[in-house]
């Protein structure tokens, strides 16, 4: 067993440094042959355990549960979405548990009710054979009053979003004296959520000598800064790479314009058989919108967001868990932490901003050591962020190419007519409806029979597809800018800092800036896409406020504008013109860097002096 020593500042054991690297090698591998009982679980634990399924632990368990069974050491696990963290953890502190007290004696925090429910399912089948063994879900959009009533009743376990776990603090509805374990879950999807100033009240609130165990997918610096923060020389398991997306998912890429986004998706929805998929929007009408027309064309989908109520958000989760619906469009948001067995397809409709939330939605896929597809729709002025995915979560994205209406429908006539072939036929059961349909198609031969059926088909496939073009963007790299760079032009290295486009240019101005959360890299998407233009088309970007203005290349104005008009930025349509005026100031993220701060005359030093003693 490993050496443990006893820190002065603090009552729970820690590990030193050197201890702590050769306990992380040792638990690096996965061995073979590891069970349950062999991590040193007790019976209860390993009996639920089996009767669920679960038949040899995932390697974070193997690395994790020994060492959190070990000693009271604070710890970080970072893991990819789906490869048993809830096991880690759950099983832990589970055996830590005395249920003789009915007190909280474990602090559990994730970032949404989906995720929080989940959590307190899994605890309630973990410790099914523990006697007097109660834990207890609260989350924001329930009766609070109801939850205070659960825990007064006698709880050992609370699983809590730090919204709602802050409110019961405050009516010091949660006593905090029994708790030996605070965990926190999906932590940087906390973060960013924007859970910090909660989770810091949450942890300060804790006795001092808690043991803090922090799980999560990447460890961005937010994350760092909390373990630095509130935990002490913690214990550090990494299984697989930190940032790095799960190793058996397929990525792939369909470059398309955005006007053509919903016809390619049908195609290819189409095309696959047994999807059992996740798709992915930015905001909540978009989510509403394309759920809404995907069911108006027959298939069966569902949506997820914030604006939806408690009871309709359970519906809709139940619906997909059980299939009877194969289809989920969510929002990142509303689909944090979402954890749902075998789903084959995550669909990024929108390429998302940030590449930690691209691992997260990937990671809903691709769980427990399954294979998965990852498909991500592109326009062509995208490419530069796919390469940029590519570089930084060391994944490559295969480009894929929808199939054109004619393929698509043939893919459907296979799927319909494999279906056909195997339907049970019953005849007791059709005695009653056989012989009428008999007689009205006895004048059709085989022949004839198969050829309506099909045509049927046909007219209903083309009726709710449209149009059969080929929705492929070209092939072949987007140009790049053709002037050669002078001594003091600008490089671009960030959506902001763009480069000149050739040309006579045109300002526009559209009324969406910093209050709306935009940068230069969002008005670049939101151009290209409603105007079907490329991003050298685009030169200096200015974002103030409440607006802001961005040079295009005169000859594509008229376009730019007209595209503009239709467009929908975070939901809410854009007021756009042409701009008059001076633009307004860069902000900071969009304003070049000079290479060299040029000094200023001695007369400005002169007025600029007069003026400040003035």
């Amino acid at each position: 067993m490993p050496v443990v020593v006893r820190s002065p500042r603090r009552k729970a054991c820690v590990w030193p440094a050197r201890v702590r690297w050769r306990v992380t090698a040792r638990y690096w591998g996965q061995e073979r042959n590891v069970s349950f009982e062999k991590l040193g679980l007790k019976a209860e634990l390993t009996r639920a355990v089996t009767e669920m399924g679960f038949e040899a632990p995932m390697p974070i368990q193997q690395q994790a549960i020994p060492v959190l069974l070990a000693n009271a050491t604070d710890f970080v696990g970072l893991a990819q979405t789906g490869t048993g963290k809830t096991g880690a953890y759950g099983l832990s502190l589970l055996q830590r548990l005395d249920p003789a007290k009915r007190v909280p004696q474990a602090l559990l925090l994730c970032p949404t009710r989906e995720l929080c429910l989940q959590i307190t399912q899994e605890l309630r089948q973990f410790g099914r054979y523990l006697p007097g063994f109660r834990a207890v879900a609260v989350y924001g959009g329930a009766s609070i009053t109801s939850q205070i009533a659960e825990i007064r009743h006698g709880v050992q376990v609370v699983v809590a979003t730090p919204g709602r776990l802050c409110d019961l603090l405050r009516r010091k509805a949660v006593p905090l004296a029994g708790v030996t374990v605070a965990v926190l879950d999906e932590a940087d999807e906390m973060l960013n959520m924007g859970f910090q100033e909660d989770l810091d009240i949450i942890l300060d609130a804790l006795p001092e000598e808690a043991c803090t165990w922090l799980f999560s997918a990447t460890m961005p610096p937010g994350v760092a800064k909390i373990s630095r923060k509130y935990l002490e020389n913690p214990v550090e398991i990494t299984v697989g790479k930190r940032n790095e997306a799960a190793a058996n998912l397929t990525h792939v890429v369909y470059l398309l314009q955005h006007v053509h986004r919903l016809a390619a998706l049908k195609r290819l929805l189409d095309s696959e058989v047994a999807m059992f998929g996740l798709i992915f929007r930015r905001t909540r009408r978009e989510t509403q919108e394309l759920a809404e027309a995907l069911v108006r064309d027959g298939y069966p989908a569902e949506a997820l967001h914030g604006d939806l109520s408690q009871a309709q958000r359970d519906h809709v989760m139940n619906s997909f868990r059980r299939r009877q619906m194969s289809l989920l469009v969510a929002t990142d948001v509303a689909a944090r932490g979402l954890d749902v067995d075998d789903i084959t397809h995550v669909i990024h409709y929108d390429l998302p901003d940030d590449l930690d939330v691209y691992t997260h939605r990937s990671g809903r896929t691709a769980r427990a050591g399954k294979s998965g597809l990852s498909w991500v729709f592109a326009s062509p002025a995208e490419r530069y962020r796919l390469r940029l995915l590519e570089r930084n979560l060391k994944i490559t994205f295969q480009t894929g190419r929808v199939p054109d209406g004619r393929e698509a429908c043939r893919r459907k006539l296979l799927e319909m007519a494999t279906t056909l072939a195997a339907t049970e036929v019953h005849p007791a059961a059709l005695h009653d409806y056989l012989p009428t349909v008999d007689a009205a198609l006895a004048s059709l031969s085989r022949e004839d029979l198969v050829a309506r059926l099909v045509a049927m088909e046909i007219k209903a496939y083309h009726a709710t597809h449209g149009t059969q073009i080929d929705v492929n963007a070209p092939d072949g790299p987007v140009p790049h800018q053709s002037r050669q760079a002078g001594p003091g032009a600008r490089r671009p290295s960030g959506p902001g800092m763009r480069p000149s486009a050739d040309g006579p240019m045109q300002r526009v101005e559209v009324d969406i800036g910093v209050r709306d959360r935009a940068n230069a890299g969002a008005i670049v998407r939101l151009v290209c896409e409603h105007a079907n233009i490329t991003s050298n088309q685009i030169g200096r970007i200015t974002v103030d406020h409440n607006r802001s203005c961005f040079e295009v290349q005169e000859a594509v104005a008229a376009q730019v504008l007209e595209g503009l008009e239709a467009a929908l930025f975070d939901g809410r349509p854009v007021r756009v013109r042409r701009a008059v005026g001076a633009p307004p100031s860069a902000s900071r993220e969009d304003r070049p860097r000079p290479r060299a701060t040029p000094d200023r005359s001695a007369g400005n030093k002169r007025h600029e002096a007069a003026r400040r003693h003035a």
